[in-house]
């Protein structure tokens, strides 16, 4: 497909991203992913039994909003963590951003994206999975050396856009290089809460 479209749960947030065979697809294990999944709620949705979240990374550019922004919301684990994008009508989560705007890579979760149309349908099958150590159990370890120099390129290829300018498209940022929405920060016993349930 040369457009995939995504929403989340409740239709109220929708868009597409555009070039999904540029895209990478990996599977995270860390603890974060876990403990976001149960802060933002429903994590059997989120997280697959052995922890793990299935994201597609690709340039912020390639993502755009088709309706309802206003329910965008952002969230961070901590005063300095990657940026958790998610609907806050349904808690759907939809992407993690760093929180610097000039690198713009996105990494967008499947349960926003597989909504409409299967991932399957526009991007390639998982390439590799990273963070297994913290895995909940024995993992496939999809990948390897070859797998992971090609994200790194990938991740070096963003970083020029610093010098192209084409960071400044996203619908994560406004013209200025802030969120488009306030960081909430919870509080640390509402994240040790979280983080004590997803282990």
């Amino acid at each position: 497909m040369a457009v995939h479209p995504f929403q989340c749960r409740c239709g109220a947030l929708r868009g597409e991203v555009d070039e999904p065979h540029r895209a990478m697809r990996a599977v995270c294990y860390c603890r974060d992913c876990r403990t976001y999944a149960h802060w933002v709620g429903e994590p059997h949705q989120i997280v697959d039994p052995l922890g793990g979240t299935d994201i597609v990374a690709t340039h912020s550019r390639y993502v755009r909003l088709t309706a309802g922004a206003p329910q965008l919301a952002c969230m961070s684990l901590s005063p300095k963590g990657l940026l958790r994008w998610y609907a806050r009508c349904c808690n759907t989560p939809v992407a993690n951003t760093p929180r610097d705007w000039k690198l713009p890579y996105v990494g967008l979760v499947h349960t926003s994206l597989a909504r409409v149309h299967p991932l399957e349908a526009s991007f390639p099958p998982v390439q590799m999975d990273i963070n297994t150590k913290s895995a909940l159990g024995p993992t496939l370890r999809r990948g390897g050396a070859g797998m992971m120099a090609r994200f790194v390129a990938m991740v070096l290829r963003l970083s020029a856009a610093r010098l192209t300018g084409s960071y400044r498209s996203t619908p994560f940022f406004d013209a200025k290089g802030a969120p488009v929405a306030p960081v909430h920060v919870p509080p640390k016993a509402d994240i040790e809460a979280a983080r004590q349930a997803a282990h």
